[in-house]
């Protein structure tokens, strides 16, 4: 571990010329902003940053698991560092009210026309990167080893990393000592946030289709109502947590999608459940699903239903750990940089991400922490007046993170984060 308060080599060296660049990346995340592509299509964002790579020396690789780009940059003998920026966006219709706003539509992998919008911050991470590739390319003289860019596609779907993967990522590049990933979120822009172990939670998200016998609305005993069937299923899927999941441990069951029927007088044949899961410990994942199982069964068999339901497993995110020996590394050389006041301690985030893959992957460290997005002044006022919950959220219509110093903070911090390794004697 690195002595205490004292920054990675380099580090001054490295980022003397951020505020030059800043104007050129402040208009290539507009332009990603007002061009977001849906999961695993995003060809313009991925040629984007190709072409920002090349332009920096890197070696360059494209449509890794589809869509996906990475980068080397061999600067002599050291270690490899790899650093992630995510790019894919999200099919929800932009309510931002910024002049840069997506307006786009797009196909998605059903067949659907659907507004698309960067409601993630995905740009922002995609920006994060080009100017932190940069910056480190310009003073190679401050820093030795090998430098991976990698931009992931489908992170929202949970496809992207395991597509990369599967694509011949561990054989096709060399293996880095640490994965390094970062991701914008609520919180005071300028402060960067994280913690040891458990930092994002497992999530499998489940379909359920509820099999019933369809009549007319006026002779419900002629039916088997899968409506009723359904709401009776979702009610008593709330119990697993309440009733079910000890106090002192965690779990989310959130049903997204009821669908069922056209008409009002007409009693369908069977009705849609869509839901998602997040854990942060295995054995109550494993009861969790198991319950939601046996709820399931039990209320098409207590409703009469012909046949039993169906249960299909749509996408599934792993828990992601943070190493705690890399996280102690980072923690430091962040304090040192930052200030101790500006780096912030955070228990585990209920969102999901399939950052841990790649560490999982080549057994290696990894760790991935949060960088706040929301303008200093109004998120004082709302922890003032206990309304922090009210700031728009990741996925939100309105999430639109403020632009400085959210940008040079993501920078900073990836730029530190791989120094802490790159421009260390202790490599």
């Amino acid at each position: 571990m690195m002595p205490e308060h004292i920054a990675p080599k380099g580090t001054s060296t490295v980022l003397a010329d951020m505020g030059k660049l800043l104007p050129d990346l402040e208009a290539l995340y507009k332009d990603i902003h007002s061009h977001p592509e849906l999961s695993m299509q995003e060809t313009r964002t991925a040629g984007i940053a190709a072409d920002r790579l090349k332009k920096a020396g890197f070696e360059v690789t494209t449509g890794v698991g589809r869509t996906g780009v990475v980068g080397l940059l061999r600067n002599g003998d050291g270690p490899t560092v790899m650093l992630r920026a995510d790019m894919d966006a999200l099919p929800i219709a932009e309510n931002t009210g910024l002049p840069y706003a997506s307006k786009v539509t797009a196909t998605d992998a059903d067949g659907n026309t659907v507004p698309v919008g960067h409601m993630c911050g995905h740009d922002m991470h995609v920006t994060w990167l080009v100017g932190a590739a940069t910056l480190l390319s310009q003073a190679r003289h401050a820093w030795k080893g090998t430098l991976m860019a990698v931009f992931q596609p489908g992170e929202e779907t949970a496809q992207g990393a395991q597509a990369m993967i599967d694509d011949g990522l561990l054989k096709r590049f060399p293996m880095p000592k640490v994965v390094l990933g970062q991701h914008v979120m609520v919180g005071p822009a300028g402060f960067v946030a994280g913690s040891s172990g458990p930092i994002t939670s497992a999530a499998d998200s489940l379909q359920i289709r509820l099999f019933g016998r369809g009549a007319h609305g006026s002779m419900p005993q002629a039916s088997i109502d899968p409506v009723v069937m359904a709401a009776s299923t979702v009610l008593r899927l709330q119990t697993i947590v309440s009733r079910e999941v000890a106090a002192t441990e965690a779990a989310v069951v959130t049903i997204g999608v009821l669908q069922a029927g056209t008409k009002e007088n007409v009693i369908p044949d069977d009705a849609l459940i869509k839901l998602n899961v997040r854990t942060f410990d295995e054995g109550v994942r494993k009861r969790v699903l198991a319950a939601i199982e046996r709820i399931v069964n039990a209320e098409a068999a207590a409703s009469g239903a012909p046949r039993k339901p169906e249960i299909t497993p749509l996408d599934r995110y792993p828990l992601n750990v943070n190493d705690e020996t890399a996280s102690n590394r980072i923690a430091e050389a962040f304090r040192d940089y930052f200030s101790p006041e500006r780096v912030t301690h955070t228990g585990p985030a209920p969102a999901s991400e399939d950052f841990g893959c790649f560490g999982t992957a080549w057994q290696v460290p990894s760790v991935f922490w949060f960088v706040g997005g929301t303008d200093p002044a109004t998120y004082a006022k709302a922890k003032a007046a206990g309304k922090v919950n009210d700031l728009p959220v990741n996925h939100s219509p309105q999430f639109a993170p403020v632009l400085h110093p959210t940008l040079e903070t993501g920078i900073e911090a990836l730029v530190v984060g791989a120094l802490a390794w790159l421009g260390s004697d202790e490599s």
